[in-house]
């Protein structure tokens, strides 16, 4: 099997890709300007039926439907750099901040890694005529998120 046949199997839609996503879970999601939006939203509207999920991100430039009020049974936000989409969830304590360097982030997710992930929700370009994909603007964090 070639990697276009593999690359169609895996393809899905947002509802589809996070149906995974269990109580309980800790989950990435990409920061910077590559936030996975679609994604996001996607977890967000999975509320009802979800309990305890952390989201740990660093600075995101996009709304976060997951640190409103009315889903903080559901959800809790763990920032890594705080922005203005989560600091008023973060000095209401519906939301925690892990102060770290950004040079000691994958080393959190990593086996034995005090964040380990059961997920993690990232944009990732289609692959190229040779497979490869990109993270785009947001590797630093993302790819060691997506590798653990």
């Amino acid at each position: 099997m070639n990697f276009e046949q593999i690359y169609r199997r895996k393809v899905m839609d947002a509802d589809a890709a996070v149906a995974s996503i269990h109580s309980g879970s800790r989950v990435y999601l990409g920061g910077g300007a590559g936030v996975p939006v679609t994604l996001a939203n996607a977890l967000s509207r999975r509320a009802p039926e979800l309990r305890n999920v952390e989201i740990v991100h660093i600075l995101t430039f996009a709304e976060a439907p997951y640190a409103e009020p009315d889903l903080s049974q559901s959800f809790r936000a763990n920032a890594l750099f705080i922005g203005a989409n989560v600091r008023k969830a973060v000095n209401e304590s519906r939301a925690d901040f892990t102060p770290v360097f950004l040079h000691e982030i994958p080393s959190l997710f990593r086996e034995r890694g005090t964040l380990p992930l059961d997920a993690a929700l990232v944009s990732l370009s289609p692959p190229d005529e040779h497979g490869f994909c990109s993270f785009g603007v947001e590797v630093g964090t993302t790819k060691p998120a997506a590798e653990a």
